[in-house]
């Protein structure tokens, strides 16, 4: 698990380039793990000095003193102890929105970037672009359900391992639409990390559409189906004017 480290004493801060400075204070200095360094003193919520993810963060620790320097570009923020008053090292993770816990572990679940995270662990469960995080549990492996429109709604496990989305798709829309260039089936393929609609004679026939995050509520004017998405009715095929 990634971890910050805190440095607290009286030290010597200097930040070169945008801003040209050097102060001097009993501060508590903040390194995280995407290298971005906050300098604290007393006074209100904003840092007296930062370094927003830097290029390069080089950081020294003796018995009776600390040393910091990070690098951005053409912008530096040194930070030199002049009496050490503590330093700790924590575990850290992401922070977001709590779903529960984990079955097995007891591991506190959380949905962040894209994901839900067991914030002791670091496991896992990436989510598809849409899927809503349910109150309800799978029935095989306790982890959370979640709700994923791909043609229809779908209530699957977020462990895909558990219950892959891409087989409830194939089962409700394997070869139901025809191919608009060549008349083949449409089948349900998964390629380059994307859930597709591909044309059943590939290679001879590359015709492929990507299957959007929508319900299936009505046929285009050119054959294909029409989509209910967050941004408003579309066909299956993006480029298609039709609705």
């Amino acid at each position: 698990m990634d971890s910050i480290r805190v440095f607290a004493g009286d030290c010597t801060v200097s930040f070169e380039g945008s801003r040209d400075r050097t102060q001097r204070g009993r501060v508590v200095v903040v390194a995280k793990p995407d290298r971005t360094v906050l300098v604290h003193d007393a006074a209100g919520y904003q840092p007296v000095a930062w370094l927003t993810r830097a290029d390069s963060l080089t950081v020294e620790s003796g018995p009776g003193s600390f040393g910091l320097v990070a690098r951005a570009g053409d912008q530096t923020l040194t930070v030199e102890s002049n009496d050490v008053a503590g330093r700790a090292e924590y575990p850290a993770s992401d922070a977001g929105v709590p779903v529960g816990s984990h079955p097995d572990t007891g591991d506190p679940l959380v949905r962040t970037n894209g994901a839900v995270v067991a914030l002791d662990s670091g496991t896992e469960y990436r989510l598809p672009a849409g899927a809503t995080v349910l109150d309800e549990t799978c029935g095989d492996c306790g982890l959370p359900l979640m709700r994923v429109e791909r043609g229809a709604s779908f209530e699957v496990c977020i462990d895909r391992r558990c219950d892959p989305l891409d087989d409830r798709v194939k089962d409700r829309f394997d070869g139901e639409w025809s191919c608009p260039d060549c008349g083949s089936p449409l089948r349900v393929i998964r390629r380059s990390g994307r859930l597709l609609a591909g044309c059943d004679a590939y290679p001879e026939c590359e015709t492929a559409f990507s299957i959007p995050a929508g319900v299936v509520v009505d046929d285009c004017d050119c054959g294909l189906p029409t989509f209910e998405t967050g941004r408003g009715r579309r066909c299956l095929d993006s480029t298609c004017e039709g609705r």
